[in-house]
């Protein structure tokens, strides 16, 4: 049993973690299109573009990561090496330079990439480091409703202090605003990963192998369960992304509450934060695959009943996003956790713990839902004719709600149908786990 310490440091690497992707998530295209000055279509294309440029070198940082053996192990170092580097690019991409709008958009593409790949280079082998702080598959799911509890905490620092310290820090001036805000949450970030590094500690060994990157994702591709899980990590983060990057404009054209944004994104992540905290009970009570499953047809019924609040019941359809982020969330633990049952069903099938490899794959599935996730939002933007800060017309707001709540809810249903062929329930993995101990002990 690991220690609510320990547990506790973990966490506290996500809320490092969640300072910036939340940031990203919530933020980054209403700062591209409203602060930074370039249009909705050039957003979209840049978070595709530069997030699947990024996503190739997931595989490429999983097998360094597995071959990677100091006295801090295997993982854990890439926290103290790049927690500052990953703060200063985190500054630089909310830096609005004084440029023509064509360098403009070179430099969002430029300091996107860096943050992507820098991002990448520090939380793959922290995730991987949640796979290896135990081999207990209920100690996992323990593990990683502390890391995502605290990963939300962090999200939640980033929707209800964002805004207003643009605010307090620009006084009028946002790029200013976003700069200044980014820089304090970023040292704040590099403490938190220094924490992290410094209470945890690696106990389920990778043993060194000497197979290439080629013939090791050769192997791993005969994992079906961790096939599955990619895809419902590519489909669940496209509608994820495409609804928390529309929140804000739907706070502020479809309600016309621009003044309630911030307490908007900031219940919605108090939800987030519940909703993890329950995923261990959850699992407790029900086999990990069925309450995946349940809870995706929960978010989707949530996504679609929004689209039928009237804009004028403010107070319904803020209860309405928190409901859907708390269960939306209470999933993604379970996911996270199913995630090493994969890497147990991988050794017990061909003998290879591929770690690193296996949290970097499907990492890479889930920066290409980011990316699909931010690149649709912003098509749609356009496609539906949006302008920044100006009166929209009906058939705008419109396509922004539709964008918000409907689309996101045929995400969930594909999530459910892709679930029905994992096999992984907790029956199997109990047989699996026995049977990897029975080995270890002859």
């Amino acid at each position: 049993m690991l220690s609510k310490k320990e547990k506790i440091a973990y966490g506290l690497g996500d809320t490092a973690s969640n300072i910036i992707f939340q940031t990203v998530m919530l933020f980054l295209t209403f700062f591209y299109t409203d602060i930074f000055g370039i249009s909705p279509a050039v957003v979209g294309t840049l978070f595709l573009v530069v997030r699947v440029i990024d996503a190739v070198t997931d595989p490429i940082m999983g097998a360094l990561t597995d071959a990677t053996h100091t006295k801090y192990g295997s993982y854990r170092p890439y926290l103290l090496w790049l927690a500052i580097p990953f703060a200063v690019i985190s500054v630089i991409t909310f830096t609005t330079p004084a440029m023509d709008d064509g360098n403009k958009i070179i430099y969002a593409f430029v300091t996107y990439t860096l943050l992507m790949l820098v991002y990448t280079a520090i939380n793959i082998p922290y995730s991987a480091l949640g796979g290896v702080l135990s081999s207990n598959p209920n100690e996992r799911v323990s593990i990683q409703s502390y890391r995502f509890v605290f990963g939300m905490l962090g999200g939640l620092l980033v929707t209800s202090c964002t805004l207003p310290l643009v605010k307090s820090f620009g006084e009028g001036n946002n790029e200013l605003g976003y700069q200044l805000t980014m820089l304090v949450m970023s040292c704040l970030g590099v403490v938190l990963f220094l924490i992290c590094f410094r209470y945890t500690k690696e106990r389920v060994i990778n043993p060194s192998h000497k197979l290439s990157l080629k013939t090791q994702l050769h192997v791993l591709w005969q994992n079906q369960p961790f096939k599955i899980l990619c895809m419902a990590a590519l489909i669940l983060l496209t509608s994820m992304v495409l609804r928390t990057t529309l929140a804000i404009y739907y706070v502020k054209y479809v309600l016309g509450k621009e003044d309630l944004i911030t307490e908007f994104v900031t219940l919605g992540m108090v939800g987030n934060i519940i909703g993890c905290a329950c995923a261990q009970p959850l699992s407790k009570r029900l086999d990990k695959k069925t309450a995946y499953v349940y809870l995706q047809y929960i978010s989707a019924i949530l996504s679609c009943i929004a689209f039928f609040v009237p804009n004028e019941h403010v107070l319904l359809a803020f209860l309405v996003y928190f409901l859907w982020c708390f269960f939306t969330q209470m999933a993604t633990p379970l996911l996270w956790a199913k995630m090493a049952d994969t890497i147990d069903y991988g050794v017990w099938q061909n003998g290879l713990r591929l770690t690193g490899l296996v949290y970097a794959s499907i990492v890479f599935f889930i920066k290409l839902g980011l990316a699909l996730g931010g690149a649709i939002a912003g098509w749609l933007l356009a496609y539906y004719q949006y302008q920044a800060n100006v009166e929209l017309s009906e058939a705008t707001k419109s396509g922004i709600l539709t964008s918000f709540t409907l689309y996101p809810a045929i995400g969930s249903i594909l999530v459910v149908l892709i679930m029905t062929k994992y096999n992984l329930d907790n029956k199997t993995i109990k047989k699996i786990t026995a049977d990897l101990t029975q080995k270890s002990n002859l």
